[in-house]
This record gives structure tokens, C-alpha cells and sequence, in this order.
């Protein structure tokens, strides 16, 4: 092996975990817009808020 290549080793397998996780949680994608959806459901609940409380 040369000098460096266990560092290469090490990113790309870091790569390939990262990508099987976030193949498992359905990507990257459908992340964004679950949090999206949940910022969503949030700022619904402050606008009834504010209304009941007028």
C-alpha cells in the first residue's frame, strides 16, 4: 500500500456509509421535505394560535 491510500480508504468508505444511510431514511430528498412538512404543520399551528387568541 502506499503512503496516503489508507486516508483514501477511509473517505471513501465514509462516502458509502453515508450513502447507505441515507438510502435507509429514503435519501436526501424526502429529508428536506420532511422537515419542510414539519415547518409547514408549525407555521399552521401559530397562524390558529394567533387567531383564537384575537
Amino acid at each position: 500500500m502506499e503512503p496516503g491510500s489508507d486516508l483514501t480508504l477511509q473517505a471513501y468508505l465514509t462516502r458509502r456509509r453515508a450513502e447507505a444511510h441515507d438510502a435507509r431514511r429514503g435519501g436526501r430528498l424526502s429529508r428536506e421535505r420532511r422537515l419542510s412538512r414539519r415547518a409547514q404543520r408549525a407555521a399552521e399551528a401559530a397562524r390558529v394560535a394567533a387567531a383564537r387568541s384575537l
